[in-house]
């Protein structure tokens, strides 16, 4: 268990190309044979392997063995056992199947000779069809909200510095919570969390690029929504909290480096478990992922 309008033409600046780039050096796995990779984690600091870093090595992983330039559709992962940043993770790729217009792939992660992570994809032939989508809440552009630099000189008053400093510090994605009112006020809310991220610098045009690295993206900040109906938080230090399992499915095309309103919501926490869902738009209003996670939310006792 790991440690969870207007068109959007301009791209993000390039104040963090360095951070950027060590990610995609992450997502860049070795190849140590066929369907055998391995991936190394950042000397971050971090006592556990962050679960979004496995999904996306995962889909690279899986993806490097498709034929051609068939995109994933969707995902579905469970995570097995809190990962060691210390070590490499090394992916083990089997070839389920390979058929006219979908492909299967299963991916275990490995270290320490004992599987870490495990993960079916599937991926699909473009093709044309029946085509809807639900309407992205109402939510203020991004430009308009407070940035990490805002966050840091304490531009927001009554912010924890634990929230300030989790949000507020350099990452290759940018966040930018919608309301911050959970978090000056307290107490119970309703289970709903509107937050913009990107990639903080500009990425490849390649589409698989994109595809990991909102594979990356799409374990941050879901886990939590699943406490805002108890006025509490992954941050608080009495809770333990972990993703269990993590399901994401790619509806249409999308850049990654352009804006994009996580929206989620959680229908149900029960047994110690939070679960949590989210709704991906671009900019234009336009559903381009979906995502679904249960994870760990266990009041710590002393």
């Amino acid at each position: 268990m790991p440690d969870t309008a207007m068109p959007d033409t301009a791209m993000p600046d390039t104040a963090s190309p360095g951070i950027v780039a060590e990610l995609l050096a992450i997502l860049d796995l070795e190849r140590l044979e066929t369907d055998l990779f391995r991936g190394v984690s950042p000397r971050d600091g971090w006592k556990r392997v962050f679960g979004g870093q496995v999904v996306g090595q995962a889909l690279v992983a899986a993806t490097r063995t498709v034929p051609g330039t068939r995109p994933p559709h969707s995902l579905h992962a469970y995570f097995l056992l809190g990962g060691d940043p210390g070590v490499p993770i090394v992916y083990e790729v089997e070839r389920i199947r390979d058929g006219r217009s979908f492909t299967t792939r299963r991916v275990k992660a490995i270290q320490h000779g004992r599987a870490i992570f495990a993960m079916t994809a599937s991926y699909q032939e473009n093709e044309a069809g029946h085509a809807h989508h639900v309407a992205m809440p109402d939510a203020p552009a991004p430009e308009t909200l407070p940035d990490m630099k805002d966050l840091l000189a304490g531009g927001v008053p009554g912010i924890p510095d634990a929230i300030a400093g989790y949000f507020g510090r350099p990452r290759p994605i940018e966040l930018k919570p919608v309301d911050l009112r959970r978090y000056r006020e307290g107490g119970p809310q309703a289970p709903l969390c509107n937050i913009w991220l990107r990639a903080a610098s500009a990425l490849p045009d390649d589409p698989a690029i994109h595809h990991a690295v909102l594979a990356y993206a799409s374990d941050m900040t879901l886990l939590d929504a699943a406490l805002i109906a108890h006025g509490r938080s992954v941050f608080d230090p009495d809770i333990q909290s972990a993703s269990l399992d993590h399901a994401l499915w790619f509806h249409r095309p999308f850049r990654a480096d352009g804006w994009l309103l996580y929206a989620q919501d959680s229908p149900s926490s029960a047994g110690a478990r939070g679960f949590a869902r989210g709704q991906i738009f671009a900019r234009d209003g336009t559903l381009v992922a979906s995502v679904a996670q249960e994870g760990l939310i266990r009041p710590r006792t002393a």
